[in-house]
C-alpha cells in the first residue's frame, strides 16, 4: 500500500518572496518526513498549477493524493476555490482534502519564535502588548477565528492581544497599535499572523510604524511543517482506509 502524496496548495503571488518562502516550507516538510513524497501546487501567479501537477501524478500512476491549503483560516479559497480546482482533477486520482492550518498551538509558539527572533525576551511578555495582524477575509468564520485565537494568546502573560487586518475587516495594523498605546502596555510588538511575504503582509509591515518591534511572517518555521505533517496525516488515515476497504 502506497503512501499518499502531500500535495500542498499555495495561493500564490506575483511577488517572488511568496513562492521562494513556500518552496522552503515543503524543504522543511521533506526534510522532516522524507518518507512521503511532497509536492507544490500554486492557485494562481505561480507554476506549476495544482491541475499541472495533479495531472502529471496520475500520468506517474500515482492514485492517493492528500491536497493541504496552506491557509491559516478556513474562507473562500478552503471553501470554493481549492475544492472547485480539486473537482476537475484526473478521475482516477483518489484526493482527500486537509484541513487547513489554523488553529493549532503549535502556530501560536511559530509566532513567538518570530516575536523573539525580532528582539523579545519571555521576560518582556507581561509589560508587551501584540497585534496579532492576519491578512483579513470577508468571511466571518476566518474573523472569529483571528479573535479567538488572539483571546486565547492573552491568557499565556501577554499584556494584551488585539487582532487586526490587513484588509476586508478592521481595525488595521495601526490602530490596534494605538489602542495598545493607549492601554499602557510598554511596549508594542506587532505579529504577522501570514505565511509568506507580498502584498497584503508589506501592508502589515506599513501598519506597524509605529511599534517597537515587528517580527517576520511565520515561513518556513519548524513548527509550521510539524502542523502540515499534522493536518496530512490526520486526512491520509481515511484515504488508506479507503484504499484498504
Amino acid at each position: 500500500m502506497s503512501t499518499p502524496v502531500l500535495l500542498v496548495i499555495a495561493h500564490g503571488s506575483r511577488d517572488p518572496r511568496h513562492a521562494a518562502t513556500v518552496h522552503a516550507l515543503v524543504r522543511r516538510v521533506r526534510s522532516l518526513r522524507p518518507d512521503v513524497r511532497v509536492e507544490t501546487g500554486f492557485l494562481d501567479f505561480n507554476g506549476p498549477s495544482v491541475q499541472g501537477v495533479l495531472e502529471s501524478l496520475e500520468t506517474e500512476g500515482v492514485r492517493d493524493v492528500v491536497a493541504l491549503p496552506l491557509l491559516l483560516t478556513r474562507a473562500f479559497h478552503a471553501k470554493a476555490d481549492i475544492p472547485a480546482v480539486l473537482a476537475d482533477a484526473p478521475p482516477r486520482l483518489r484526493i482527500r482534502q486537509a484541513e487547513v492550518l489554523g488553529p493549532s498551538p503549535l502556530l501560536l509558539s511559530a509566532l513567538e519564535r518570530r516575536l523573539y527572533e525580532a528582539g523579545l525576551t519571555p521576560a518582556d511578555k507581561s509589560s508587551t502588548g501584540v497585534v496579532l495582524a492576519s491578512a483579513g477575509s470577508s468571511d466571518p468564520e476566518a474573523i472569529a477565528v483571528i479573535a479567538e485565537i488572539a483571546r486565547e494568546w492573552r491568557h499565556t502573560g501577554w499584556c494584551a492581544v488585539r487582532p487586526a487586518f490587513a484588509s476586508a475587516s478592521l481595525p488595521r495594523t495601526e490602530d490596534a497599535v494605538r489602542e495598545l498605546r493607549a492601554l499602557g502596555c510598554a511596549r508594542v510588538a506587532v505579529a504577522p499572523y501570514v505565511l509568506a511575504p507580498g502584498f497584503l503582509p508589506d501592508r502589515i509591515a506599513r501598519g506597524a510604524a509605529e511599534a517597537d518591534v515587528l517580527a517576520d511572517v511565520l515561513g518556513p518555521s519548524p513548527e509550521v511543517a510539524r502542523v502540515l505533517l499534522e493536518r496530512y496525516d490526520a486526512a491520509r488515515v481515511p484515504v488508506l482506509a479507503a484504499v484498504g476497504a
